[in-house]
């Protein structure tokens, strides 16, 4: 294995000469530095982080904990993640915890001992202070994406849930609709009490009176063939539209629509929070609030950077950023009624 030394005695400078150049520290001429980066080079030589992260108190890494990489939401904000982390000199480890505690918490103790400078932590529910205290007990630099926890001051990168529900819903609204159904994610987290409080405020606004058998906290992952369909479709003042709190969730009530036969938005009209991505569906199809997910990844970590290199003495800042209403094929105008 190449080391220091062997760099340093072909390079004819001392072993503290390479430490330096490998650390960008201390005064070197730019022709020693040339040289030692040469030397460098033909011998294939790696600097090891590690090795290094005992001196310096760091190891260039940082992690992205997040809570369903096959949403494309997510997928999307981890590209915005790493992009930001890979230009400023971090390599990123990724977690996924399923919106699960029991894995989120394997993860946060990965992140403890790889020793990573810091945390971008999209967390499952409000159960995550637990979690996020440990990383406070350690000094562990984090940034809070998508959802607030009780109890917690951070930096956050947020989306206006409720502001995006509001509009989806008085989208629904001005197409006719007056029989609009919810299917949320779960009230132990944030985003899924903002999007119903939006949802209910929209009614509220219009004077349409609120029916709880309309609402259905299924949690946001998506699932086979919900049994509440058939409820809803058998009552007797069934929904004519259905806003659905993320976007697996609309799938997953599409998916169900068509194979009892309704179609969509002939039959009953759907939207949804959350955008899939040109790169996931060549014909857009969902009327949806589109949150800036690239955004949140980038700003969040350049947040979590200049925490780990000097801001940590500074107040808690959020940023909260406006989701889009997009009008596409699955909400249409009311009819027959």
């Amino acid at each position: 294995m190449v080391t220091i030394y062997d760099i340093a005695k072909l390079a004819n400078v001392s072993a503290m000469t390479v430490s330096r150049v490998i650390n960008n520290t201390g005064r070197i001429s730019e022709s020693t530095r040339a040289r030692v980066k040469q030397v460098m080079q033909e011998l294939n030589y790696v600097p090891n982080s590690m090795a290094r992260s005992l001196v310096k108190q760091e190891t260039k890494m940082l992690s992205l904990l997040i809570t369903d990489i096959t949403n494309p939401f997510y997928t999307t904000l981890a590209r915005g993640a790493e992009d930001t982390a890979m230009r400023n000199g971090y390599k990123l480890l990724f977690g996924n915890s399923d919106e699960d505690y029991a894995k989120e918490r394997d993860y946060v103790d990965m992140v403890l001992s790889t020793r990573a400078d810091g945390v971008l932590f999209a967390p499952a529910g409000d159960g995550s202070a637990e979690h996020l205290r440990m990383l406070q007990r350690r000094n562990v630099p984090f940034v809070i994406l998508d959802r607030e926890v009780p109890g917690i001051e951070a930096d956050h990168v947020l989306g206006d849930s409720r502001e995006g529900a509001r509009r989806l819903v008085e989208h629904l609204l001005a197409l006719g609709h007056r029989r609009i159904a919810m299917v949320g994610g779960r009230q132990d987290v944030s985003t899924a009490r903002l999007r119903y409080a939006g949802y209910l405020e929209a009614l509220k606004l219009a004077d349409v009176p609120f029916d709880s058998a309309l609402v259905h906290d299924v949690g946001y992952t998506a699932v086979e063939g919900f049994a509440f369909v058939d409820a809803l479709l058998s009552a007797e003042a069934p929904p004519t539209a259905v806003f659905a709190a993320n976007n697996f969730l609309a799938l997953a009530v599409i998916r169900a629509l068509r194979e009892r036969g309704v179609r969509v938005p002939e039959d009953l009209s759907v939207v949804c929070f959350d955008d899939f991505g040109e790169s996931i569906v060549l014909d857009p199809f969902l009327t949806v609030a589109r949150q800036p997910a690239y955004e949140f990844g980038s700003l969040g970590m350049q947040l979590l950077i200049e925490r780990i290199q000097g801001a940590a003495g500074a107040a808690p800042r959020k940023i909260v950023l406006p989701s889009e209403l997009v009008v596409r094929q699955s909400s249409s105008a009311l009819t027959g009624v």
